[in-house]
């Protein structure tokens, strides 16, 4: 999948979820994404977070990093 139309996807996924508490927000995203993103698009997320992750929602970042470190990778810093 194209980078740019991926992370407009993901980001339009927590400006839905962005006007609830913190925590809830960020649960909302990442469980979002695992429940309706196949495999090989979370693994596409979390290796363009790992790349800079340039235009990135900071719920999406967030969440990225988890999934990223489920996968036994290396998080943003």
């Amino acid at each position: 999948m194209d980078d740019t139309k991926m992370v407009h996807q993901a980001n339009q996924i927590a400006a839905y979820f962005e006007v609830y508490p913190k925590e809830r927000a960020r649960q909302g995203v990442l469980d979002h994404i695992q429940k309706f993103w196949p495999s090989e698009k979370r693994a596409e997320l979390a290796a363009f977070r790992k790349g800079g992750g340039e235009g990135m929602h900071p719920l999406v970042e967030w969440a990225a990093d988890q999934l990223a470190e489920a996968a036994g990778e290396q998080v943003q810093g």
